[in-house]
């Protein structure tokens, strides 16, 4: 029996980086939280505790912050900066997967009008980004994913759930017209590495929005493929979505003990459990590319 090191990476995770425009009165914030990953000829490091090829993790770090100096522009476009970098940076790394999320700030109105300099956080939802490059130059194997998470949504009708089987275990009432909520998180992989990178974000979350409203839903896994099926249609360079969808559930609370009839006014909103719907959406006439998918975690 021979025992051998497989597939590994290394890398800093969650560098949390601001960056502040004041090229004119009215600022403009970017943050970002950014995980490198270096892929390549580590070997010796694992087995005989080599440094010789390991960029120290503080470097990754210290790039980070280097490269935001000359601006951030988009998180792909900062993601693809990063990741060419690290994977030409030496002839034995390989390749660099970059992760981001970005925060959004909105501007603090006053007076009616937003405020030039002073902001408050979006809500929960985050703009995520990751970019893999595998090799170095024009030949290079690049891809940009997009995508989102922490984006919660509810439709107070328009959503029903009947026909499913029932056994001895089953208690659950079907329904014609039900709350439906989740909170959104997808990705989706684009075609090109060279692209308007905010413009093709900005279509695919509204063409998920839309198809989330406007769908007649009969189960959530039907929502499921509106939104992905909306988002490659609002966009030829999206080759394939995928959606992590929990089912926010709602319940019609019970005021039968007040002596009060609830006709579908008053609900509790449970946490926990809850149902979790997963899938992707893809065209059938573009290739797959398992290698912009790896090391990203959470959908089927």
């Amino acid at each position: 029996m021979t025992i051998r090191l497989g597939r590994n990476q290394y890398g800093k995770a969650e560098v949390r980086v601001v960056a502040v425009d004041r090229s004119s009165a009215r600022h403009t914030l970017v943050d970002l939280n950014v995980s490198s990953s270096l892929r390549g000829d580590f070997t010796a490091a694992h087995t005989a505790g080599d440094n010789a090829h390991v960029v120290a993790t503080d470097t990754q770090k210290n790039t980070v912050f280097a490269f935001a100096r000359d601006g951030i522009a988009s998180p792909e476009a900062f993601g693809l900066r990063l990741a060419r970098h690290f994977a030409g940076a030496h002839d034995w790394i390989t390749g660099a997967r970059i992760g981001i999320e970005s925060y959004g700030w909105s501007r603090i109105p006053v007076g009616g009008r937003p405020h030039d300099h002073a902001f408050s956080r979006d809500g929960g939802e985050v703009r995520t980004a990751v970019v893999t490059v595998d090799g170095d130059g024009p030949d290079a194997d690049v891809h940009v994913l997009a995508g989102l998470t922490g984006l919660v949504v509810l439709k107070t009708t328009g959503s029903e759930f009947w026909g499913f089987p029932r056994d001895r275990y089953t208690t659950l009432a079907e329904t014609r017209d039900r709350i439906l909520a989740t909170a959104v998180t997808a990705r989706w992989r684009y075609t090109s590495a060279d692209l308007d990178w905010d413009t093709a974000f900005a279509g695919a979350r509204t063409a998920l929005l839309e198809a989330f409203a406007g769908t007649h839903s009969l189960a959530l896994q039907q929502s499921l493929y509106a939104m992905g099926e909306a988002a490659l249609e609002r966009n030829p360079d999206i080759a394939e979505i995928r959606l992590s969808l929990p089912n926010k559930h709602h319940f019609l609370q019970d005021l039968s003990a007040f002596g009060l009839d609830n006709p579908d006014i008053v609900y509790h909103a449970d946490d926990r459990p809850y149902g979790l719907i997963e899938g992707t959406v893809e065209r059938d006439d573009v290739p797959p590319a398992p290698a912009a998918w790896e090391g990203t975690p959470g959908f089927c």
